[in-house]
């Protein structure tokens, strides 16, 4: 009798962030004042598995991926250790260095700028996933279209990434991924293959609308309709479960058999905001974590949205979380928009 899978493993963008809190985003060729400075996690995998931690999650959390062989990939590695993430699958290179994001973050929006150097994370390939020794139930992969080798087309099936994640899934292993916010056409091309190997697509409505060509957006709020109407069409791109859309107003959840659920955000008050960065990852860590436990779908995207309000009263992507029900009381305390 084969023992029940549990668990969750994620792979894909490993990276050092260097959060920098500045007066104003400047214009070409003038100054910002940087008030203060922190070292935290980045990328889709490293944040959401510390997010699960810190959530207080009952069940193994490992990672997959790259680092270099350098201080940095030594600070991820003994990060990964104080929050009990398996890092048995997370692999050294000395071929780059680990790659590594300054994260520019206006103080008086949150709203922040990336300047990446792609490092290790560009060399990561098929060859570094090994689902055969992983009792994990959920494999979750980040983010698309900012890992060169697994964008990469593959003949069989599209991207180099939708033959990983088709290999997880003849592995036993439920599936999610996620994208990064790239201001380009290659979302189709990249993304979608990878829809027929996904059990759970979570991503933000931006990204949403550059997958199906929907403007989900307009005058500075979401449009119901083209929300719904992308989310539609990524289901019928292959998604098998379920697509999870988040966006600062709240979240939203589409289901192969056409269940429909949106959750409001949180009405934080003046001040609270530190930072964005990681927003979106905690978010996912919610979702996770809810659909990992079996509770419902609305639940789930109450746990994302609580999550992502606890996440934004830090700079970097991972200080404000805490434990769930910690979480769970921000919504007492500040109430959920109309």
């Amino acid at each position: 009798m084969s023992t029940p899978r549990n668990g969750i493993i994620a792979g894909g963008n490993w990276i050092v962030d260097a959060v920098k809190i500045i007066d104003v985003w400047p214009q070409q060729d003038t100054l910002a004042n940087i008030f203060s400075t922190a070292k935290g996690s980045g990328g889709s995998p490293f944040n959401m598995l510390v997010d699960l931690a810190l959530l207080g999650a009952k069940f193994p959390l490992a990672g997959s991926g790259l680092v270099g062989d350098d201080d940095n990939g030594r600070w991820i590695l003994d990060f990964c250790k104080k929050h009990g993430i398996d890092c048995t699958h997370l692999q050294k290179t000395a071929d780059a260095l680990t790659s590594f994001t300054d994260v520019m973050t206006v103080k008086d929006t949150g709203r922040r700028t990336f300047f990446h150097a792609r490092g290790a994370n560009a060399l990561l390939d098929a060859s570094h996933f090994d689902f055969s020794t992983t009792n994990a139930r959920i494999f979750h992969l980040g983010y698309l279209l900012l890992l060169d080798k697994l964008d990469a087309h593959s003949a069989t099936h599209g991207t180099v990434a939708a033959e990983v994640l088709a290999r997880a899934q003849e592995a036993g292993l439920k599936t999610s991924v996620d994208c990064v916010s790239e201001d380009s056409d290659r979302f189709p091309k990249v993304v979608t293959p990878a829809l027929k190997h996904v059990d759970y697509c979570i991503m933000n409505e931006f990204e949403a609308g550059r997958c199906t060509g929907r403007r989900v957006r307009k005058n500075e709020k979401i449009d119901p309709i083209q929300l719904r109407g992308a989310m539609q069409l990524l289901i019928e791109a292959g998604v098998r479960e379920r697509v999870v859309v988040h966006y600062p107003e709240g979240g939203c959840a589409l289901g192969r058999d056409g269940t429909w659920h949106e959750h409001p955000s949180l009405k934080l008050p003046p001040g609270y905001v530190k930072g964005a960065a990681g927003a979106g990852d905690a978010f996912g860590a919610g979702v996770l974590l809810g659909w990992h436990e079996g509770v419902s779908v609305p639940d789930q995207l109450r746990y994302g949205v609580c999550a992502a309000a606890a996440n934004l009263s830090a700079e970097t992507c991972t200080d404000g979380m805490r434990p769930l029900d910690d979480c769970l009381a921000l919504a007492k305390r500040f109430s959920f928009r109309a």
